[in-house]
This record gives structure tokens, sequence and C-alpha cells, in this order.
């Protein structure tokens, strides 16, 4: 099987493995505990911790472990926003942020402004910064888009959120472990199992300095950020994981850069009617999406598979609601027909020829089933 999904769930790194089976017969003990057991599982912890702060960039007094990416997300963002409920309740948020922001943004009870995108996928730092108002909360934009790979001028709209004192929510699943973080954020949230990390693993930093203000009942666990118990073997397996990766990412991104640069340049080439989405230049290394007129999503995605690729689709659409992606829809784009390919950690110049392959063949049996055949 040719994986070319790792934006959903990069696979388990080796040192995350090893870690996560040599912690699952010792890191059983409950970590606030001070007999010798808990102590030991204490010292685990704090060392994950440390170690995932490091490369972060942060405290490790800055820095919680959550259940997910998701609950990360939740936690930072209703929390930040309840803590400045003084100065109002209006949140600014992408148009293509994931839609775990747009959600609690929607849940936190106040104002929400959307900045849209241009066609890439980006927005732009001036508009981000005309849509603060004196009583915005909090701001919130991704580093780069989960969707196309677009990254977002972080920095830019950090200086106007400085300017304007207000706290801004960077969710960096997608690029943490693969790219530098950007600077200037007040609230960082990240999920494990984007880096090679094991699932269940979500990370959830506030800067020294913001205001935070837990939406739950008191706990007092992750310094109070974060209820129950820590999974602590999955802990120190996602920090295991991200350690490895980041003594290789600089490398491996520049490979990965090229083979996507490859994808996005002969896919047009070899399948009739196919728009590349996002941005050519600021994007992630090892993400690209395409669009194949005539043809449904799911549907390329199913015969892919079928044909040894495991890839996504960008149009995100659920058989429950079949509604077309919200971050397509924002750029202008084709909402149907779109295929996500996102390269793990190793993948080999030779898969992605297979794929290249496998590609228009696929492409043109499905449109000649749809009665498109010949174009």
């Amino acid at each position: 099987m040719g994986y070319l999904d790792a934006a959903s769930a990069e696979p388990l790194h080796p040192a995350a493995h090893s870690t996560l089976l040599s912690a699952l017969g010792e890191g059983w003990a409950d970590p606030s505990r001070r007999y010798g057991a808990g102590r030991r599982n204490r010292l685990r912890l704090d060392a994950a911790r440390s170690a995932v702060a490091g490369v972060l960039g942060a405290r490790a007094d800055e820095l919680s472990f959550t259940a997910s990416g998701t609950a990360a997300v939740q936690l930072g963002l209703l929390g930040a926003a309840a803590a400045r409920h003084r100065v109002g309740s209006h949140v600014v948020v992408s148009a293509v942020e994931h839609s775990s922001v747009l959600q609690a943004a929607a849940a936190h009870g106040g104002d929400v402004s959307v900045v849209p995108v241009d066609r890439l996928g980006r927005v732009d730092p001036d508009e981000f910064a005309a849509a603060l108002r004196p009583d915005t909360a909090l701001a919130c934009l991704q580093s780069a888009n989960h969707e196309v790979g677009t990254e977002q001028p972080v920095e830019a709209v950090a200086v106007a959120c400085r300017d304007a004192d207000v706290p801004l929510l960077v969710d960096a699943a997608q690029s943490t472990g693969r790219v530098p973080i950007p600077a200037g954020w007040s609230v960082l949230t990240a999920s494990a199992h984007k880096w090679g990390g094991p699932p269940g693993v979500g990370v959830l930093v506030i800067r020294k300095g913001t205001r935070w203000r837990s939406v739950l009942p008191p706990d007092d666990r992750e310094h109070g950020r974060v209820p129950g118990f820590e999974n602590v073997p999955a802990i120190a397996a996602a920090a295991a994981a991200l350690v490895a990766l980041d003594d290789v990412a600089a490398t491996e991104a520049a490979r990965q850069w090229t083979l996507v640069e490859r994808i996005r340049t002969r896919v047009p080439e070899l399948v009739p009617d196919v728009e590349v989405i996002g941005d050519p230049v600021h994007r992630l290394p090892h993400l690209v999406t395409f669009s194949c007129l005539y043809l449904d999503g799911e549907t390329l995605v199913t015969e892919l598979d079928r044909a040894g690729f495991a890839v996504n689709s960008g149009s995100s659409c659920t058989s429950s609601t079949l509604q077309p992606s919200h971050v397509l829809a924002a750029m202008g784009v084709l909402t149907h027909g779109n295929v996500r390919v996102s390269l793990p950690l190793g993948v080999t110049g030779e898969e992605i020829e297979r794929f290249l392959d496998v590609l228009p063949a696929v492409v043109a049996k499905l449109r000649a089933r749809a009665g498109v055949s010949g174009l």
C-alpha cells in the first residue's frame, strides 16, 4: 500500500514505537503520587514536557498535554476568550480554519468575524488587522491549512494583534515537526499523531502573560488546564517522535518539497482538466491538493485505494451531510473531485512515480464511467 495521507495521521515513528513499548511497562503509575513508581512516572512526564516545549520554542510550564488536537483547540480558545470577557466577546478567525476552531468560536457565545482568503487560501494581513475591534477577545489563525497546505502570514498578523493588544491563537497541527513554528503567538495547539506520535495526545501552550481561564470544573492536573489522568506512555512516545523528527526536519522538508513539486507539475500534464490548489510557494513541503473536473472526490479516493494508494479527498465531504469543504468554498475553487496527497516521513521518489503512473488511468476510467470520456 502506498500511504499518502500523512496530513490525517503520520505513521508511528520508530522512536515513538520503542518509547511507547518501554513506557507501557513502566509508565502506569499516577504521576501525582509521592511513592517511587509515581515519582518515576512524574520524571517521565516532565521530561516529555520539556522536550516538546524545547522543539516548540516554549517554556515547559507553558505547555499542557490534552487528549487530542481538537481538545487543545477547544480548551485554548474557550479559555482565552473567557479570560477576557471584560474586554468583550468578539473573536476573529480566518475562513479556512480547521472545523475545531470554527466550531469552538461559534460555541463561545460572542460575535465572530470571519476574514476571507484569496484563491490560494491565504488571508491578507491588512484585512485581518481591520477585523480587530476594541472588544476583540481573541484572534485565531492557523499556521498552515490542513487541506491545501497554504501557509498563513502568522507573523504579520501577530504584529497587528500585538498592536491591538489582542492574543493570537495559532493552530499548528499541520506544521509542527515539519517546518519552524512562526513567532508571535499567544496560544499554540498541536496534535501528536500529525508528527508520528500516537493518537490521543494533543498539545496546548499558553504563553506567560496570556490571560486564560478554564471553562471546566477545577482540576489540579496539567497546570490546572486539562482535567484527568495523563496518558504518560503515549505522551512520552509523542515527545520521542517529535525530537527525532526535529533532528531531520529541515532535510526531510527539502526532500519532500521536491517530491510535491513533481506532483504539482506532472499531474496537470498527465491528466486533462485538473487544477492544482493552494499556494505554490508559501506552502507546507509535504502536502498538495488537486481537483479533477467531472468527478466526485470520494469516488476517486476509493478507486485510488483499490489501486494501492491511500489518499484523502480535499472536499472533506461526509456521508451524513454531503457538505463540501468550507476551505475550498472560501477559496472559490472546485469543491468536488479533489484529492489531497500528503507525504509521510521517508516516502520515496519511486512511490511518487508509481502514483503518477496509476492516476491517469484511474481518472480516465471514472470519467468514462460517468460518460465524460474523450476529454
